[in-house]
């Protein structure tokens, strides 16, 4: 019999190996990054930083693919929106604030034609029933392009004209190379995001090996995190640094092949912009020509022009880890979760959210 959830919250196993950290963990600081949502929300939701020895410091970086996503991109959406096409996205988008202060939800409020779908696919069903142009709100990181890449491709094949994707989709490698090479950050190893390595394979954590920062895949239970968090002790303590898959259960160390087919096929590699970040080389995915029809900035004719923060924010500086979300000046007083100013407020998977849900 596999193990079942409960296995992996088992409060025996947890203290175990708390105090098995506590004790391995001699080092005057340990700095350990993730650079996943999910693992941001279940290091918050746990209370994993509250047992862990006051010399390990867990640090949050760009790993919420809708708080990555830059000011020029989120107003880019709804300028599409407001030249009347049927806006399909995921329901973490819709409170999502543009420059100007508008979101989707209010935009709907207003008559703007604003659907929440559970996958892609189901862009398909509107587009069928409508005459307007829908457009799929293509946004993550390499755990979600293989499913808005199979959009394209099951739209050419049925023929459906009428079907466009805003080209969001970010990539892993070259931001982790950027982060790797910060030395203000002085980080020492990762936490690697599982779903991610789940497409791409583990191979994708060896420029972080070869600068001597620990990598280890784990999932989002309790026991995960904290069995992570002491690999990267050892790691760290016998500078015998390598990729460590503790998420077998979902990822392959080679990934999944097909997956990454399916998104070389409709993709090509391009610059694009990240919140707080800039711009990064080759870290973003353009439709390939044969399926730039598919292409909503394309045919709705809109220009992405540089990453403008809004006033006050500092969303970019708790992306890159450089400040805590509690050090924001707007935190919990102008930004709330009812009243956000910036999307680490907004999504499930922000940092900013779930510090100010979690009290962390």
């Amino acid at each position: 019999m596999g193990l079942m959830i409960e296995d992996f919250r088992n409060a025996d196993i947890c203290k175990k190996l708390i105090k098995q950290i506590e004790k391995e963990a001699t080092k005057d600081v340990y700095r350990f990054m993730e650079v996943c949502g999910s693992h941001t929300m279940a290091i918050a939701k746990f209370g994993i930083k509250s047992v862990l020895p006051s010399n390990i410091d867990l640090v949050s970086g760009p790993g919420c693919p809708v708080c990555v996503t830059p000011q020029c991109e989120i107003d880019a959406l709804f300028e599409i929106a407001e030249k009347g096409a049927v806006i399909a996205t995921f329901g973490d988008m819709m409170r999502v604030p543009g420059s100007k202060g508008q979101n989707l939800q209010k935009m709907k409020s207003e008559g703007c034609d604003v659907r929440i779908v559970f996958s892609p696919l189901d862009t398909l069903k509107i587009a069928k029933e409508t005459d307007k142009e829908v457009v799929f709100v293509g946004i993550g990181f390499e755990t979600t392009a293989p499913a808005v890449a199979g959009l394209a491709i099951m739209a050419e094949k049925a023929g459906v004209k009428n079907v466009s994707i805003t080209p969001y989709n970010k990539t892993m490698p070259e931001v982790l190379s950027l982060i790797i090479s910060d030395k203000n950050l002085q980080i020492n190893g990762f936490v690697c995001p599982g779903h991610v390595t789940a497409v791409t394979g583990i191979g994708l954590y060896d420029p972080i090996v070869k600068e001597g920062m620990a990598a280890v895949i784990t999932g989002f239970e309790p026991v995960d995190v904290l069995s992570s968090i002491l690999e990267m002790v050892r790691q760290v303590n016998t500078e015998d640094f390598k990729a460590v898959n503790m998420y077998s259960r979902v990822v392959a160390d080679e990934g999944n092949a097909k997956a990454r087919d399916v998104i070389n096929a409709v993709y090509e590699k391009q610059g694009c912009w990240w919140r707080g970040i800039g711009f990064i080389e080759e870290s973003g995915l353009a439709f390939r020509k044969e399926y730039e029809q598919f292409d909503a900035f394309r045919k709705f004719d809109v220009t992405l022009e540089g990453d403008d923060e809004i006033a006050g924010c500092s969303c970019g500086e708790v992306l890159k880890g450089y400040i805590k979300p509690t050090e924001c000046a707007l935190f919990g007083t102008a930004c709330t979760p009812q009243n956000p100013v910036g999307p680490c407020m907004v999504s499930s998977e922000g940092a900013c959210a779930a510090a100010y849900k979690y009290g962390i």
